[in-house]
């Protein structure tokens, strides 16, 4: 009886000081961030690191989080895959972040997602773009903070028909690899189901990184397709946007670009007028709606002097991450007393709405972010070096979002028509 009353004791013991250390505050809280910090994805993610940077200073600045500092430590998905799930693991396992925001590359993040349930850590997906995590598989600790591919495709493709109904013809200019074919899979999809008239006279997917786009950029102009789409970014976008305009071929047909938001300040006026541009979000730094509010100035003034250009939508996808986690510290800290745990923050995190710079995000019952989507044409005007956006809307999150449950490649099909009647905000350019 005595030994067994010791092992009673030592187990009450053990829980008593379990219970001490959760509610015991740190000294501060860490947490991880991938990110491209090198290579040609970096375009996005020194702009997220530098938004990062920002943010958490004027956390700290502001007391931090319940009076607790925040630091940050940053890994480079430019080093590729391996490494970054081998740092991941290292951050959980050595460093104790209470929480890692990863990442950019949706391959990273098909790759994260299992291991962050493995490792029962608290992963917010703050860029990536993939719709199959959360369609294809069940997390807990899992979220994304922003939208996925698909309401990003479905609104590019109701803002052409909504700009451009008489259009005929469509080629897709495409990298070639899984963004670049799965992204141009759901806007075809969702164009045969709204608009089944239409032609697809090209499917071009040169290889990622291509210097030269003369092969593509000569069948087209022989083709003469009515619009030409692309969902490239970065460096190949750009190429291709500028070898394009050489040539004439941004005059002959209308370009779509769902991602060229990010590209606006690097292109300058090689971009022309008339191109359909997205912003990945609700994500614009002259945002009709929040252009002249204080704080949102503000942080666009503070960005741009820290980087010498103006925010782009890694920098907005940041904004809703850190937002998102610091709402759910806030409401982990009001729900207990004791300083939350892994499990407190995850449960924090269910069904939470935030806003980062632009409209308020809630996530879904399966941890997906509903985010608007912001479409416009550019114009060029005499305050800005590079081409801005008129003709600006504004699509709500919910009716261009695969519901819970359902396929995206699926539930597209099923689109009705009766879609391009859905009332969006509408802006023009200086109003």
């Amino acid at each position: 009886m005595s030994i067994l009353a010791r092992a009673l004791a030592a187990c009450l013991l053990g829980g008593l000081l379990g219970v001490a250390q959760a509610a015991e505050r740190p000294e501060e809280i860490v947490i991880g961030i991938t990110a491209f910090l090198s290579g040609p994805a970096s375009v996005f993610g020194e702009p997220g690191q530098a938004a990062a940077e920002m943010i958490i200073d004027n956390i700290n600045a502001q007391g931090g989080i319940d009076g607790v500092p925040v630091r940050a430590i940053y890994v480079d998905e430019g080093a590729g895959g391996e490494h970054v799930v081998s740092e991941y693991r290292r951050l959980v396992q050595q460093e104790g972040v209470s929480a890692m925001l990863a990442s950019i590359s949706s391959g990273n993040c098909n790759q994260i997602a299992p291991v962050a349930e493995d490792l029962k850590m608290l992963n917010i997906m703050w860029d990536c773009g993939t719709q199959r995590i959360f369609e294809e598989g069940d997390y807990r600790y899992v979220f994304r903070t922003q939208a996925n591919a698909t309401p990003e495709m479905v609104a590019t493709v109701l803002y052409l028909l909504k700009t451009k109904p008489d259009f005929q013809t469509i080629a897709v200019v495409n990298q070639d690899y899984a963004w670049g074919r799965e992204s141009w899979k759901i806007f075809s999809t969702a164009l045969k189901a709204l608009k089944p008239d239409v032609q697809v006279v090209a499917e071009l997917f040169p290889k990622f990184g291509a210097p030269d786009y003369s092969t593509e950029i000569s069948r087209l102009s022989a083709l003469r397709p009515d619009v030409v789409l692309s969902t490239s970014w970065g460096g190949d976008l750009d190429t291709f946007v500028r070898q394009s305009a050489q040539r004439g071929l941004t005059g002959m047909s209308t370009f779509v670009l769902p991602l060229a938001e990010s590209s606006l300040q690097r292109l300058g006026k090689d971009l022309p007028e008339g191109v359909i541009v997205g912003g990945r979000g609700d994500h614009y730094f002259l945002h009709p709606e929040f252009r002249d509010d204080p704080a949102f100035q503000a942080f666009s003034a503070e960005f741009r002097e820290k980087t010498g250009a103006y925010p782009i939508y890694p920098v907005f996808h940041m904004a809703q991450a850190l937002a998102a986690l610091q709402k759910a510290y806030e409401i982990a800290l009001e729900n207990s007393e004791a300083w939350p745990d892994t499990e407190a923050l995850v449960d924090a995190m269910e069904g939470i709405e935030f806003r980062g710079l632009t409209r308020p995000v809630r996530l879904r019952e399966d941890h997906q972010g509903l985010e608007d989507q912001l479409l416009g044409t550019t114009v060029h005007s005499d305050t800005h070096d590079f081409a801005v956006l008129d003709n600006i809307m504004i699509f709500p999150a919910d009716p261009i979002t695969t519901p819970v449950g359902q396929i995206s490649e699926e539930w597209v099909e099923t689109l009705d028509p009766a879609m391009l009647e859905m009332e969006v905000d509408t802006y023009q350019h200086g109003q």
